[in-house]
């Protein structure tokens, strides 16, 4: 006959072995793109906690009700990024010219703020091209232009639903013959209630204002105050 704490002790250790086995697969799937041993300091905001439900204006995105897919495989809707200003951009992966500098631009913008800014702003791409950029194609993408874990967001939909966030945020586009996107080049920042603030047109213009602009955010400190 079995010891009582003999039986008890193999449950243990076979619990054990099951939550190690649960801890290492979590590196490698669902809401850490990077595979990165920092996977627990590294949570992308798609799989940050759900925020408490805020209310928000007419003016706000996060009225939306569509359903987006992150490159870490994890369906959200935009209200789910309420909370904190956004830097946002929509782009194609494929692009040839205009999106690696508009990315490039939203670096510097991220590069010129002070650390303490720069802990309470996210960055969101948005693709214009849903059926290359699946959600693989967008974590290659983060791989290949090094965007952070924890502060960028790269997200694919419905064409529908991409549309209408390009209306709303003023960006046109379309498809020419070579599969290759002509498109507004915009940096929109969002307050943390999802209304647009301000845009920044072009590309390779100065970040300067965009950036005192968000060290000014109520939620976002100054790299210049004590």
């Amino acid at each position: 006959m079995n010891h009582p704490f003999a039986t008890h002790f193999r449950r243990l250790h076979r619990s054990f072995h099951t939550l190690a086995a649960l801890a290492v697969l979590s590196l490698f799937t669902g809401c850490n793109p990077s595979g990165s041993p920092n996977a627990l300091s590294e949570v992308p905001p798609c799989c940050r906690p759900t925020p408490p439900s805020q209310p928000v204006s007419d003016r706000s995105i996060y009225q939306l009700e569509s359903v987006w897919t992150s490159d870490a495989g994890k369906e959200i809707r935009l209200g789910h990024l309420q909370g904190r200003p956004q830097v946002v951009a929509l782009f194609f992966s494929q692009c040839e010219y205009a999106c690696p500098i508009l990315v490039n631009d939203l670096q510097r913008i991220e590069s010129a703020l002070s650390p303490a800014a720069r802990e309470q702003v996210d960055f969101l791409l948005v693709s214009i091209d849903p059926t290359r950029d699946t959600p693989t194609r967008l974590r290659e993408f983060r791989s290949e232009k090094h965007l952070g874990t924890n502060h960028w967001t790269l997200l694919t939909g419905r064409e529908d639903d991409v549309r209408e966030l390009a209306a709303i945020l003023g960006v046109n586009y379309q498809r020419d013959a070579r599969g290759q996107y002509a498109h507004s080049n915009l940096i929109t920042l969002l307050s943390s209630g999802g209304e647009i603030l301000t845009q920044l047109k072009g590309l390779n213009q100065s970040t300067d204002d965009l950036v005192r602009l968000i060290s000014d955010l109520p939620n976002t400190p100054s790299g210049s105050q004590p």
